[in-house]
């Protein structure tokens, strides 16, 4: 039996710090954080996947310089915060740096709006650098609004790590701290647990790839294979990059079901790329490790759902495939690429579409010594899949729909966002 990818990882990890101190030091990466290094590596202009969050301030709110000091106590403290993604004789790795985030005064081009500006300098964002980084840009002179985006490389960060960055920013800006009061034992023992919880983890991904979960794997994706064209293949007039559509609906008591998310996709992958293929569409699940210190970082997996747009969609049957892969949710999705393609799956491992799921009830805005900032969605940014869905559970539910226009077509995918709304369960009219 060939190793698993993760086994064959720590075994060159182990090696590269081996009698070299300075080796030593660098910090390995999860399997998440492995597959963003791939996909940065395979795409042509070599972009990084960031993570944007965006707050609308009354002008002069932020103190530049308070704000800046209070983001470097963040990284001071926390070691995924001021540590480069970098590749070491064949191995991704991390290298722990001295906290050094910038913050950036976007000023807007003749014509742009602020939401322009910031789209226009994350776009160019450097994958080499800061995986912490700050912008600010207001309209001009008469604006009565700034934009501060808060941005972080998707190596850095989880779900669960934005929602600690976002409370802890405000708190480190309230104190008035800087990276100077983080004191040496403490930011010691943040080093530890980091590589602790990642090594952990790397540990549940090794068993995770055990035969008689790959053998499930490859039964499970056997008739999947991507339905979408390639990136690219359709000339854009339009710009931004992306189209994206949204609304919100009526959500019942705890929000509407994963499965019931999962089995709109579906609708929305039969109408894009019709009915009777296996479509697979992504979705990130995680959490740190068992044992493991709760620290910033990135610790979610892909799993992969094949969505058969045969016929019309079974609750039930979707609730239990669902419950029966979240069994197996640990496995790198490199070693389930892997093992569909091994059992003869014609899947390269692109995905169709993606979906993810925030719970907006469990965190809460930005506040900049007592004043709460507005959470904004700057749209228009490139996308990853031909399609991706955002689900933010709270009072309602809304719905995000993004897409690649080089891939998709904006009626089409206007069509396909109906016919998710149209999937899922009636609980009150959309607006």
């Amino acid at each position: 039996m060939l190793p698993s990818i993760t086994g064959q990882y720590l075994a060159r990890y182990q090696r590269l710090g081996a009698g070299d101190p300075a080796a030593a030091a660098l910090l390995p990466v999860t399997g998440a954080q492995r597959r963003f290094l791939l996909v940065r590596s395979l795409d042509p202009a070599g972009r990084a996947d960031i993570v944007p969050m965006f707050f609308a301030f009354p002008r002069g709110t932020v103190d530049a310089a308070r704000l800046r000091a209070a983001a470097n106590h963040l990284a001071a403290r926390h070691p995924v915060l001021r540590s480069e993604a970098c590749v070491v004789r064949g191995t991704p790795v991390l290298r722990p740096a001295a906290a050094d985030v910038p913050l950036e005064h976007v000023s807007c081009a003749a014509g742009e709006s602020a939401q322009d500006a910031l789209r226009r300098v994350l776009a160019q964002w450097a994958p080499n650098g800061p995986p912490l980084r700050l912008f600010l840009a207001h309209d001009g002179p008469r604006a009565q609004e700034e934009l501060l985006a808060v941005v972080l490389d998707h190596t850095a960060c989880d779900g669960q790590s934005l929602a600690r960055i976002v409370e802890e920013l405000g708190a480190s800006y309230r104190d008035r701290l800087g990276p100077d009061d983080v004191p040496p034992a403490e930011a010691a023992t943040e080093l530890a647990a980091y590589r602790d919880a990642v090594l952990r983890q790397l540990d549940a991904e090794d068993r995770a790839a055990s035969p008689r979960t790959l053998a499930y794997w490859a039964e499970r994706l056997r008739t999947a294979r991507e339905q979408a064209p390639l990136p690219g293949t359709r000339t854009v007039a339009a710009e931004p990059p992306s189209g994206a559509t949204e609304l919100s609906i009526a959500s019942p008591a705890g929000g509407v079901p994963f499965p019931a998310l999962l089995d709109a996709c579906r609708a929305a992958a039969a109408a894009l790329y019709g009915s009777g293929t296996v479509s697979p569409i992504g979705y990130p699940w995680g959490g740190r490790p068992v044992g493991a210190e709760p620290v910033l970082g990135c610790f979610l997996n892909t799993v992969v759902f094949p969505a058969d747009t045969q016929g019309p969609a079974s609750p039930d049957v979707t609730a239990t495939d669902w419950w029966d892969d979240l069994d197996r949710a640990d496995t790198p999705f490199d070693e389930v690429v892997r093992a569909a393609r091994a059992g003869g799956s014609a899947w390269s491992g692109r995905l169709d579409g993606l979906l993810t799921v925030d719970d907006a009830r469990h965190r809460a805005p930005l506040g900049l010594d007592g004043t709460t900032g507005r959470e904004v969605h700057i749209g228009g940014r490139q996308v990853r899949a031909p399609f991706a869905v955002s689900a933010t559970q709270g009072p309602e539910l809304h719905l995000r729909m993004v897409w690649d226009r080089t891939v998709l077509d904006d009626d089409a995918a206007e069509s396909a966002f109906a016919a998710l709304c149209a999937a899922l369960p009636a609980e009150a009219p959309a607006r």
